[in-house]
């Protein structure tokens, strides 16, 4: 196999070896399939689509975890210790973070592998940060494929860690088992500024922070938060959302935490709704692929790139309606208007 990266500049691989070498659990492997996979560049995408064929038949056997929470209520330090924990009872997790983007650089602003030192050490874990870029939602637009790959190298807990709180936070939900939404203790105005979408997304909320004296106002916001609940459609008929309390930086809670995603595992497994949801989940993938794929050709397109900035200055102007402009690239894109080609 030989394989020289600058980034994203000089990526060449045989792919049949390094999907053997993934497979075997390579490390260094597992991250330059990564590396292939996110790769913007369009001539690494057949080897993308290549390996990605070869590494499915050995994917689809872990617990696929999505966390996300509100700013400050502790996402990463409660991962390390969740992690931690895992590892402990004999798993291999790998955690796919996506963190903020510098705007200059276009790279990780935090770094969680700094912010999770402790689990990054541990030979059973992977933790693969990458930056958010444009991409909505607090996932990248390879994160499911990330997924993918890190389940071919034998791991069989994926976590994968979102921005923060939004709405558009249902892709994280969209490509995972079981949605864990972090919040800090505090009704009220907290539980007030809470999206509807983001709660009906949540298979289990956890009050973190639940220490010293946080430890009985924890108790009382999680009291309301499953008031609250009651009032919204779990995502699942076989699982009724859970609410408990915890506290990442003395370590309670976390056993609870872990059994309760055993549980719900166990509980759509059983019922046959882990395969149904699964499957819904690779027709959704399929699609938003279309989607993201036809857009870059539509910017890509040279005789659209020649309209663009006219468009937007007349719709920026008031000059033309934004659908009129929409339609006359797609058109244009389409081939269906040759004289605005003249």
């Amino acid at each position: 196999m030989t394989i020289q990266a600058d980034n994203e500049a000089s990526l060449t691989m045989d792919i049949g070896s390094l999907a053997d070498a993934v497979l075997k659990g390579d490390r260094r492997a597992l991250a330059r399939a990564i590396t292939l996979v996110e790769s913007t560049r369009n001539d690494h995408r057949a080897d993308a689509n290549a390996l990605l064929q070869a590494l499915l038949p050995s994917t689809g056997r872990s617990i696929r975890l999505g966390i996300s929470g509100v700013p400050g209520v502790g996402k990463s330090t409660f991962i390390e210790v969740l992690g931690n924990h895992v590892i402990d009872q004999g798993h291999r997790v790998a955690v796919l973070t996506v963190d903020p983007s510098s705007a200059i650089s276009g790279g990780s602003i935090l770094g969680d592998k700094t912010r999770m030192e402790l689990l990054s050490r541990r030979p059973e874990a992977y933790i693969r940060p990458s930056p958010a870029g444009k991409t909505l939602g607090g996932v990248t637009r390879r994160s499911r494929e990330a997924l993918i790959v890190c389940e071919a190298a034998g791991y069989d807990v994926v976590i994968v860690e979102t921005v923060g709180v939004g709405q558009s936070e249902t892709r994280v939900a969209d490509m995972t088992d079981m949605f864990m939404l972090l919040l800090l203790p505090g009704g009220g105005d907290e539980l007030q500024g809470i999206k509807r979408g983001i709660m009906e997304l949540a298979d289990l909320v956890l009050i973190n922070k639940a220490d010293d004296d946080m430890a009985a106002l924890a108790k009382r916001s999680a009291a309301e938060y499953r008031n609250a609940l009651r009032l919204l459609h779990p995502r699942s008929q076989h699982w009724k959302v859970r609410v408990q309390t915890c506290s990442a930086r003395d370590g309670t809670g976390i056993e609870e935490a872990w059994q309760q995603v055993l549980q719900h595992h166990a509980a759509l497994q059983e019922a046959g709704e882990l395969a149904v949801r699964r499957a819904g989940q690779a027709r959704d993938w399929m699609w938003s692929e279309v989607d993201d794929a036809l857009l870059a050709a539509l910017q890509d397109d040279p005789a659209v790139c020649e309209q663009i900035p006219l468009l937007e200055t007349a719709v920026s102007e008031g000059r033309l309606p934004p659908v009129t402009a929409a339609r006359q690239l797609l058109e244009l894109f389409l081939g269906q208007n040759p004289e605005s080609k003249s």
